[in-house]
């Protein structure tokens, strides 16, 4: 059996819509619900506040510099077509 956890919030008393569930016409589900304490906060909240948490997978080189090493980063501005100030 597979489970599926969802948070939902009752828009009117005593009635909960679920909607785009992994289910299908005809499928029978169990449902059990457990109402969370008022202090807690739903997960979806809580990877709101993280919204990259989980998304890279890996790093390519950790260790090498941000900006290739051939770029003058202090003259970046600069209007000399090399990028560099002569002094």
């Amino acid at each position: 059996m597979n489970a599926h956890k969802l948070a939902a919030t009752l828009m009117e008393d005593g009635t909960l819509v679920l909607k785009g569930l992994p289910f299908h016409a005809g499928d029978t589900v169990e449902i059990i619900i457990l109402e969370q304490p008022k202090e807690e906060r739903p997960r979806q909240a809580i990877q709101a506040d993280y919204p990259l948490q989980g998304t890279v997978l890996r790093y390519d080189d950790p260790f090498e510099p941000a900006v290739p090493a051939e770029v003058d980063v202090a003259h970046c501005g600069s209007s000399h077509p090399t990028g560099r100030v002569s002094q």
